[in-house]
């Protein structure tokens, strides 16, 4: 019998992007996210934000499976 976790968490949010330095501030909707935090991207073609889990991918790179 498998169980199910009603309380799971969703995954995290992926962007796909154009430029290897981005930012992050949790919420697209210019409400209350979390602080604006810059991330570079490097030769693994993605970063996570530390605040929000997104992930953000470098468009062409090795990560982006597109």
């Amino acid at each position: 019998m498998q169980s199910t976790n009603s309380h799971a968490l969703p995954p995290p949010e992926v962007y796909v992007t154009d430029v290897a330095r981005i930012w992050c501030d949790g919420d697209e909707r210019g409400g209350d996210g979390h602080p604006r935090v810059f991330i570079q991207i490097g030769a693994s073609g993605f970063a996570d934000c530390g605040y929000c889990d997104r992930r953000f991918i470098l468009s062409g790179s090795p990560a982006d499976k597109r």
